[in-house]
C-alpha cells in the first residue's frame, strides 16, 4: 500500500482524506439511522394505548421522547396538551411540525459531506491524472544525457503512475460513497414518510380523547 502511495505521488492524499472521511460518516450514519433509535414499529400503538384513558404524567413524556426520533414527536404533541389544554388543533399540529422539522434535520446530518465526497473523489482523481499527464510530458523534453528527444524514463514511469492511480482511486472513493449516500438518502425519506403518516395518526388520536372529556 505504501508502494502504491508513494508511486500515485501527493496528489493521492487528498483522496485517502476523503475516503477515511467518507467511511467515518458511513459508520456514523448506519448507528444513526437504526430503525430502534428512529421509528420503533410498536411505539405509536404504545403511546396510543398508553394515552388512551388519560393524558401520561410529564415523567413518561419525558421517557417518550428520549426513546427514539418518533417519540420525540410525539411527546412534543403532548406537552403541548400538558402546557395549553386549551390549545387548538393548528397549535397541536404546528407543535408536532416544528419538532418534526427538526427530527428531519437530524436524520440528514452528514448526508450533504456524503454527497460532496462522492462529487469530488472523481474530480480529485483528474487532477493527479492531469498532474501524471504534466510529467509524461515533462519526460519527453527532458534530455537526462539521453540525447535530444530520448525522454526520461523515469519520469515518464512516475506521471504514468500517478495519471494511472488517482484516476483509479478516485473511482474508488466515489462509487461506494455515491451508493451509500443514495441509501441513507431514502432510508431518511422512507422515515420520514413514517414519522409523518405516525404523527398525523397520533394527533388525530388525543384529540378525540380530549373532546371525550
Amino acid at each position: 500500500m505504501l508502494s502504491i502511495i508513494q508511486a500515485a505521488g501527493w496528489p493521492i492524499w487528498p483522496l485517502i482524506a476523503c475516503s477515511v472521511l467518507g467511511l467515518a460518516l458511513i459508520v456514523e450514519r448506519f448507528v444513526a439511522l437504526k430503525t430502534a433509535r428512529v421509528a420503533p414499529p410498536k411505539l405509536l400503538d404504545e403511546a396510543i394505548t398508553v394515552t388512551s384513558r388519560a393524558l401520561p404524567t410529564p415523567d413518561v413524556v419525558n421517557q417518550l421522547a428520549q426513546s427514539s426520533a418518533l417519540g420525540e414527536v410525539l411527546a412534543s404533541g403532548l406537552r403541548t396538551l400538558n402546557s395549553h389544554p386549551q390549545c387548538t388543533e393548528a397549535d397541536l399540529r404546528a407543535a408536532m411540525e416544528g419538532t418534526g422539522r427538526a427530527v428531519a434535520h437530524r436524520l440528514e446530518k452528514y448526508l450533504p459531506a456524503l454527497a460532496t465526497i462522492a462529487s469530488a473523489a472523481p474530480l480529485l482523481g483528474l487532477l493527479g491524472t492531469v498532474i501524471g499527464m504534466i510529467e509524461i510530458f515533462g519526460s519527453q523534453g527532458s534530455t537526462g544525457g539521453m540525447g535530444a528527444g530520448g525522454g526520461n524514463p523515469a519520469q515518464l514511469a512516475h506521471g504514468i503512475s500517478v495519471a494511472l492511480y488517482n484516476t483509479a482511486f478516485g473511482l474508488i472513493v466515489a462509487i461506494p460513497t455515491l451508493i451509500f449516500w443514495r441509501y441513507f438518502r431514502a432510508r431518511v425519506d422512507a422515515y420520514l414518510l413514517t414519522l409523518e403518516l405516525a404523527s398525523e395518526t397520533f394527533a388525530r388520536h388525543i384529540l378525540r380523547l380530549r373532546k371525550a372529556k
